[in-house]
């Protein structure tokens, strides 16, 4: 703002230039801020991630073209109406009787005296009308097979959101922890520094050898290396979760809550309600609508029809010509009928389709049974699984604490001349590892959590014990 400044002086304010200036830099920095901000906390990414996802929205299309099924299964219902219109100039040699129109201009009138080869107009119009009010179930059966489809379309929607919503949320505690241990190699960094730092100074007075030096200086390298393989783990982390959330723009981690606390403990339980199961169930239903909707087939159907029409000809009825008169009707005609059609022959055509479908609906029946053993089985591990992940949380804090106990202990002694540098290293090691476990079993626990939510289906699980 300080570049505009002079813009609001009491002279630079009544220009209309100075104005539209201080406008557009306000507009500009408010734009700024709008483009530079991101959602950071997890409902934020979850509500993001529906939204922006192509495969979620693709989905969503999905459903409504789904439910738009349903109108044109019912829209049989309606009669067409055909108007129509022609003009036509050619021989009169007509001759009387029937001919298959396929590969016939379709005649009409008696034949001409002589073989004649001079043309003469002809018109028509026509208003045709056809209705099939009643198809013995055959229509409510194709309307019911557009809802199962609806129902399986849905399903199959709910199931890719629920299972991105699981990938988003692991990416997020990805991204976390990848972050927390930033920090970790960080302070191992800052770490090996004051080290050498201490070690020149002990050498100048003796109290190490030079050898201790370099042994520092080489820790040091070793540290950089580890604090650069975590910031690479963290971008890539990073990048894996705004491909989730499909958002072009850095997103932005910082929520350290999960490595102080931990989530309350979880009742085991038998529910399941996996949008999976959902899913095949609604595989089955879609078969065993589209064996009734071939079963329907089988049924008459009964059309009603009407029409009325002109004929124009340039064909007087004595035979006499006069062209130009086919160009307007000279007969008007109309008429109504029913038609009832019953398929004698379908059952035979359609025997093998119903059951091929048989088949069909009894594999989709044992596909339900192999995913409900499936989950019932990974809800066990999942169960096993938190369990274990809360009993190591317990441990991991008492491991940490020790460790930088022992080492703060051993820095100490080397300090005095009393331990070597070996043990020194030794103990940095373990308290890196323990630091390292301290963030991940905290981590772990919540991964735990997440996974015995994604087995039992719901996603509340998780999310109720966010912040």
């Amino acid at each position: 703002m300080t570049k505009y400044k002079h813009l609001l002086t009491k002279e630079g304010i009544t220009k209309p230039k100075g104005i539209l200036y201080v406008f557009i830099a306000l507009m500009s920095l408010q734009t700024m801020a709008q483009v530079g901000s991101q959602p950071t906390s997890l409902h934020d990414l979850l509500k993001l991630a529906e939204a922006n996802y192509p495969l979620l929205k693709s989905k969503a299309l999905d459903v409504q073209a789904a439910q738009k099924g349903i109108n044109i299964s019912r829209s049989t219902l309606i009669p067409s109406l055909d108007a129509s219109y022609q003009v036509n100039y050619g021989t009169y040699n007509n001759i009387t009787g029937m001919a298959y129109p396929q590969f016939l201009i379709p005649i009409s009138g008696p034949p001409s005296a002589d073989n004649k080869f001079n043309g003469v107009f002809g018109s028509a119009t026509s208003l045709l009308l056809n209705w099939q009010p009643i198809t013995f179930g055959q229509r409510q059966a194709q309307v019911d097979y557009s809802k199962a489809g609806l129902q399986y379309t849905t399903s199959d929607a709910q199931n890719e959101i629920f299972q991105h919503k699981v990938k988003v949320i692991n990416a997020y505690l990805d991204a976390l922890t990848a972050s927390e241990l930033v920090k970790v190699y960080e302070k191992n960094y800052v770490r090996a520094e004051t080290n050498l730092s201490v070690v020149k100074t002990l050498v100048v007075s003796g109290i190490k050898p030079g050898v201790d030096t370099a042994l520092f200086k080489a820790e040091i390298s070793r540290a950089k290396i580890d604090l650069l393989n975590s910031r690479k783990y963290k971008q890539q982390s990073i990048i894996m979760l705004s491909q989730l959330l499909a958002a072009d723009n850095n997103i932005t981690v910082t929520d350290s809550s999960y490595f102080s606390k931990l989530p309350f403990i979880i009742i085991a339980t038998d529910s399941i309600k996996s949008p999976l199961l959902s899913l095949y169930n609604s595989s089955i239903e879609l078969s065993k609508a589209k064996k009734k909707m071939l079963n329907r087939t089988m049924m008459p159907t009964l059309g009603v029809w009407g029409t009325t029409y002109a004929r124009g000809s340039g064909i007087q009825y004595g035979g006499v010509v006069n062209s130009n008169e086919g160009l307007s009707f000279q007969r008007y005609n109309y008429g109504v009928g029913m038609q009832l059609s019953l398929p004698l022959l379908q059952f035979a055509r359609i025997k093998p389709q119903l059951q091929q479908q048989e088949f069909l609906i009894k594999s989709n029946e044992e596909k339900l049974n192999d995913i409900s053993l499936q989950l019932r089985k990974q809800l066990e591990i999942a169960d096993t699984t938190l369990n274990n992940a809360f009993a190591v949380a317990k441990e991991s804090p008492m491991l940490y604490e020790s460790a930088d106990f022992s080492y703060k202990a051993l820095l100490s002694r080397y300090q005095s001349g009393l331990a070597n540098y070996a043990d020194l290293i030794q103990a940095q090691y373990i308290l890196i590892k323990a630091e390292t476990e301290n963030k991940t079993t905290y981590i772990g626990v919540w991964k735990a959590l997440l996974y015995k939510a994604a087995v039992t289906g719901d996603i509340n699980l998780f999310i109720n014990q966010v912040n």
